[in-house]
């Protein structure tokens, strides 16, 4: 298809972009750890390794690959804190510590155990290296990119806990498996709850023979590198429900503004009530996960409180903010309760005894009763000034 070629060119980075930076970097490290008599190799990981990253991606992960035998029992962090002193790197605590510093690049320093199948990992990190060499040699660089993009334009791409979209590895997966993006967009459009994914054909029944925790995701995307993982548990409903939307709507009407991000801006939200939010400082997935768990927050008590959402959306970016739109922005002063039937006579006297103005409808009680919120716009203030809200982002103000 022509249109996918002229998206590929435009997603595409140039042939040896960062390049030159990159083999610096782990020719220092490398260099560091020589020096410090640690028997270690250093590659570079991730997109940049399988040839399957976008422009405009400015993220570099590097894994400093311990020699097994002699580093099993050891501390990786400790040692390969050592060999990065002169990056100037930020420790990060993750099931094993890992590194960040930036340049041109950001870059993540991994360290993991040099391993030749997936059985001898101590850390999930491990297998990392055999993932990357697994996706190489297909050489569907392009295909995995233009779903890369495709995922991003809609915000369903990253298995962070605040998308639970598809990762870099379920898209390698997927697309190797079915051949190309195009047949992938084909394939979503039958898939049900819980389709298999197992491309080295690991299990007769993957839903049966994989620990139950493992199987709660819509897809099951059996790792090929480790049979007993699912590479897709962090994958939402609402992800996979987007993708197969987006999929059907490209495959009737093909458009590169399929593979271009949609950034929401306030001035196109009419009718929205739009709230400001300054995100607290550290990492991106901690962070943005406390933002979500504010809108998760106000999402209910908008409901609690009788507002019907028509539809909401934030933006995690530069400016973050969230918007609803409500059907109703104000509400009656009163409301009607629906009580017990008349004829569980404890609690029709519990009823009566909690409201004044009773009556009976059908044989049932019901009570009229003043709102606590007329308009939505004073229950969202004072959730802002909650402080649940206040424990959790910066600051936060309806505009």
């Amino acid at each position: 298809m022509k249109l996918l070629s002229e998206v590929i060119s435009k997603i595409k980075p140039k042939e040896g972009s960062f390049d030159k930076e990159i083999k610096e970097v782990v020719s220092k490290i490398n260099s560091e750890l020589k020096k410090n008599k640690i028997k270690a190799e250093t590659v570079v990981g991730g997109s940049f390794a399988k040839d399957t990253h976008l422009v405009g991606d400015h993220d570099c992960d590097i894994f400093v690959r311990f020699d097994y035998k002699k580093y099993k029992e050891t501390d990786l962090s400790e040692l390969l804190e050592k060999a990065l002193k002169q990056f100037k790197a930020e420790r990060v605590h993750g099931s094993r510590d890992y590194f960040q510093f930036k340049k041109s690049l950001n870059y993540e320093i991994v360290p993991v155990l040099k391993i030749n199948k997936a059985s001898e990992a101590v850390n999930v990190t491990d297998a990392s290296p055999l993932h990357v060499a697994w996706s190489k040699k297909h050489k569907m660089s392009d295909e995995i990119r233009l779903a890369k993009a495709f995922c991003k334009a809609y915000k369903i791409y990253g298995a962070e806990s605040y998308i639970k979209g598809f990762s870099g590895h379920v898209l390698d997966i997927l697309t190797i498996y079915y051949g190309s993006f195009i047949k992938l967009l084909k394939a979503s459009q039958k898939w049900k709850d819980k389709t298999v994914i197992d491309i080295q054909k690991y299990h007769d029944d993957a839903l049966f023979e994989l620990n139950t925790a493992k199987t709660q995701s819509p897809l099951i995307v059996v790792d090929p590198i480790q049979k007993d993982r699912n590479a897709a548990a962090a994958l939402s409903y609402e992800a996979v429900d987007v993708f197969k939307k987006k999929a059907s709507e490209f495959l009737k009407k093909p458009s590169a503004k399929f593979f271009e991000k949609h950034v929401m801006k306030k001035e196109d939200l009419k009718d929205a009530l739009i709230i400001d939010v300054v995100p607290q400082e550290g990492k991106n997935d901690i962070v943005a996960t406390k933002v979500l768990k504010v809108i998760e927050e106000l999402e209910r008590q908008l409901k609690k409180n009788d507002f019907v959402i028509k539809s909401w959306g934030w933006e995690f970016a530069a400016e973050t903010f969230i918007w609803f739109k409500l059907k109703n922005e104000k509400l009656s002063a009163e409301t009607i309760v629906e009580g017990p039937p008349v004829k569980i006579e404890k609690h029709a006297e519990m009823f009566k005894k909690a409201y004044k103005s009773v009556f009976e409808k059908k044989g049932r009680l019901y009570a009229k009763t003043k709102r606590k919120y007329v308009n939505s716009r004073d229950l969202i203030k004072d959730v802002l000034n909650s402080e649940y809200v206040k424990e959790r982002v910066e600051r936060a103000r309806l505009e």
